[in-house]
């Protein structure tokens, strides 16, 4: 067997082992606070492209684009200076529907990421995510665009 031959059958054999990985749900961990002792806690919680059923925003996709432009406040002095750009936020939709542990995963400046958390902590409840008939606490990413 040549050495490309061998590269080739490794890789194939790698790719074949992530794909059996993906058969199961995909879980992370997100910060839920600080212990007793100040050690930090994370509860675990699935990914959104691995449950069976994703968490939904009341009325869909459609409808949060559509809150979301009916709450954004775009913070005057960010709006004078010309900043602009989408703040991607992370956060959690737990099995009760509730929205919780929002992030900022990519940010643009201090006052429009605040201005996207203040609107992704205002969101309704949304319908749960489910995964081998169980709801689980799904984390779900979502972009909050500024722009002038």
């Amino acid at each position: 067997m040549t050495r490309i031959h061998l590269y080739i059958s490794l890789l194939f054999g790698f790719i074949s082992l992530m794909w059996a990985g993906e058969c199961n749900a995909q879980t992370c961990r997100v910060k839920a606070g600080n212990g007793a002792s100040g050690a930090k806690v994370y509860m675990e919680v699935y990914e959104y492209d691995y449950v069976k059923k994703k968490p939904s925003f009341p009325g869909g996709d459609a409808k949060l684009v559509a809150f979301i432009n009916e709450n954004r406040q775009y913070p005057a002095e960010a709006y004078k200076k010309g900043i602009q750009g989408r703040v991607t936020c992370s956060f959690v939709v737990n099995t009760d529907g509730s929205v919780s542990h929002i992030s900022i995963l990519k940010g643009v400046e201090h006052s429009l990421n605040q201005e996207a958390i203040r609107i992704m902590s205002k969101m309704p409840e949304w319908t749960p995510g489910m995964h081998e008939g169980q709801l689980v606490p799904v984390r779900v990413i979502w972009s909050v665009p500024f722009r002038k």
